[in-house]
Formats: structure tokens, C-alpha cells, sequence
């Protein structure tokens, strides 16, 4: 049996994948995506539409939201720029 990869951030947000629920976003055939969480991936779509900055600041306000202190919020969230999906795309 092939051992997969699974990463151990989304690589969408960020995010420890341990600490999603699902442990992971679906693929649109119903696999487990082994690269996003469920949060950032549904049925083989991305649920935010936004750029890389605006990810970052939708990822740090989030973090605010739920009790992290803001350099916290702000340090975790500057890689996302470096994540397999921002790579690619316009910044």
C-alpha cells in the first residue's frame, strides 16, 4: 500500500491540520485532501475567492476573534504568501 503525503498545514491558510475537525477538505469525487482543510476546501472548491492579502487578513482577524494576541495573529499568518496555492497565484 502507497503511504500518501498529508501536509501538515493547509496549504490554504495556514492552519495546523491536526486542529481541523474533519481532519482535512474534500476533493469533488469525495477523497480527503491531503493539502487543504475543511475550512478552506469543499467538494473540490475553494471556499475563499479572495487574493493572498486578503487571506492574510481574513486568517489574522480570525485569529484575533477566537483569543490569540495580535503579533501572534500577524506572525502566524505572514506565511501564507509561501502556501502551495498563493505561490502560483497573483498577490
Amino acid at each position: 500500500m502507497k503511504n500518501k503525503r498529508t501536509s501538515k498545514f493547509c496549504q490554504s491558510c495556514g492552519m495546523p491540520m491536526k486542529k481541523d475537525p474533519q481532519q482535512g477538505g474534500f476533493n469533488k469525487n469525495g477523497t480527503k485532501s491531503a493539502d487543504y482543510c475543511s475550512y478552506c476546501y469543499v467538494d473540490g472548491e475553494f471556499t475563499f475567492k479572495g487574493t493572498t492579502k486578503e487571506m492574510q487578513a481574513f486568517c489574522k482577524q480570525k485569529m484575533i476573534e477566537q483569543g490569540s494576541p495580535k503579533f501572534l495573529a500577524w506572525l502566524f499568518t505572514r506565511s501564507i504568501p509561501r502556501l502551495s496555492r498563493w505561490r502560483m497565484k497573483p498577490r
